[in-house]
């Protein structure tokens, strides 16, 4: 692995190890140790440098929204009556639970976020109830996703 002050280059093992990591975060090492080559000590050494240089953000679990009874999925396109407002507005989404993302963006909208929802009427109230009202919103704009065809990371 090579720090460069922008970026990090890493080499063929350490790409090795995050290609079965984001595949599966629970591989155990030792598995991924003996697939390579390596031991399991050199691989832990690898992934503490690759935390402490940024190139592993976190380790999360991830749930199916849709058993937990969250069926739709939304992102709504947020216009804002001016600039200044997007950080009193972005304030009050991380007060949404359903709100999972949140992007500041070029174009017609000054806020793209991606929701979670129950079905459309759970999206209609919260759009009636807790977005709209937001102080700065002066109208949105919905797209119900209607199937996720695509879901990755970036290639390794």
């Amino acid at each position: 692995m090579k720090i460069n002050q922008l970026q990090i280059e890493i080499d063929g093992i350490d790409k090795e190890i995050l290609r079965d990591l984001m595949e599966d975060a629970r591989k155990p090492i030792l598995q991924i140790a003996n697939k390579i080559g390596i031991s399991g000590a050199a691989i832990h050494q690898r992934l503490r440098k690759l935390e402490d240089a940024g190139v592993i953000a976190s380790s999360k679990l991830i749930v199916d929204n849709k058993v937990l009874g969250y069926k739709t999925m939304a992102f709504i396109g947020i216009y804002l009556d001016k600039a200044s407002s997007n950080s009193e507005a972005v304030k009050e989404l991380k007060k949404i639970p359903e709100v999972l993302e949140c992007h500041y963006t070029t174009g017609n909208w000054s806020i793209l976020i991606k929701m979670i929802c129950r079905d459309n009427e759970h999206l209609m109230q919260l759009l009636n109830k807790k977005i709209q009202p937001i102080e700065g919103v002066s109208r949105t704009e919905t797209f119900i996703s209607l199937e996720q065809q695509i879901e990755r990371q970036i290639q390794l």
